[in-house]
């Protein structure tokens, strides 16, 4: 039921009926429909500018989460990467320091992706730059962990190497003396049994019996069995590594060529062949090619005591035996 509507008219004094037509009702209505319009839009704007949708509420919760993860990743990056350091240090000046290695160049194991952007995909995402730098971060870290995977399978190279290395590198004496009375000459400049003149002993001399036994000195293989002008009968045997040790003037063999043979194999016997004075062992070792004081490469025979009385008579011994 429409409602009536009346006006006041001050000359009567009274309310009067006043006769409202269908436009200004229409009008009427029109506005108050467009006000609620109105008022509904600006509630509706402030809802969502302040308060968001369900769904941007639940996407924000999500980036929130996101950037939380994010940044525990960085953290966990940063603690992998300081473990990660340890490692290389320990690599660089300790295990190839003892295997006399090169330590990995810093270019090498901090450089960097080279080429296209790889992170250009990811330059529009929110909140990129702490993206980016995580992915950047995995990448350095990958990247670093592979260098130093194949730094170890090196290092386990060498490990085998140096076990390899220690069993042939001439360590223990060629002739079992108690009396180091025994060594007829050692290691320099001597006077030459024959033409008493100063020469200079490449190896040392060991009296003895003709027939006694005679040892490698490190894992070999025989390189030479025969006789040698000046030597008589000689056995070489090449340790690798650039090792080879020589036993001059003996009485006979106990081993082939191309024979490989252990430390402490008896392969040869004391002898007096060759331009000799008298039964003894010459014993030379070499490293590529260029003779070495055999006195240094008894570690593995003689105690400290041992090894300075040994030096101390050496070093006294004055005319070679051959």
């Amino acid at each position: 039921m429409a409602k009536t509507k009346y006006q006041f008219n001050p000359e009567s004094i009274s309310y009067e009926e006043v006769e409202v037509s269908f436009k200004t009702r229409a009008l009427g209505f029109l506005k108050h429909i467009a006000s609620s319009l109105v008022l509904a839009v600006i509630m509706v704007a402030i809802l969502f500018n302040y308060f968001g949708s369900p769904k941007e509420r639940s996407l924000e919760r999500e980036n929130q989460e996101l950037l939380s993860h994010y940044e525990r990743l960085n953290n966990e990056f940063n603690k992998a990467r300081v473990v990660l350091g340890d490692l290389e240090q320990r690599d660089d000046n300790i295990y190839r320091v003892i295997f006399e290695a090169e330590p990995i160049h810093n270019n090498i194991r901090k450089a960097g992706f080279g080429g296209v952007n790889r992170y250009e995909n990811l330059e529009n995402l929110e909140n990129a730059d702490l993206v980016i730098s995580t992915a950047k971060k995995l990448d350095q870290l990958s990247k670093s962990i592979y260098v130093q995977t194949k730094s170890y399978d090196e290092v386990e190279i060498m490990v085998n190497n140096k076990f390899k290395l220690l069993a042939a590198i001439p360590a223990i004496m060629p002739i079992a003396i108690k009396d180091f009375n025994r060594i007829s000459a050692g290691y320099g400049w001597r006077v030459h049994p024959i033409y008493k003149t100063r020469k200079f002993h490449d190896g040392m001399d060991f009296t003895g019996k003709s027939g006694t036994p005679l040892y490698a000195t490190g894992d070999a293989v025989v390189k030479k069995v025969g006789t040698l002008r000046g030597y008589g009968k000689t056995v070489i045997l090449d340790h690798g590594y650039g090792y080879t040790t020589l036993y001059a003037h003996l009485n006979g063999y106990n081993v082939k060529r191309g024979q490989k043979v252990k430390r402490g194999e008896v392969i040869a016997f004391l002898g007096n062949t060759g331009k000799s004075t008298g039964p003894h062992l010459h014993y030379e070792i070499r490293k590529s090619g260029q003779t070495l004081n055999p006195i240094n490469y008894y570690f593995n025979d003689l105690t400290a005591d041992e090894y300075d009385r040994m030096v101390a008579f050496a070093a006294n011994t004055g005319q070679t035996m051959d």
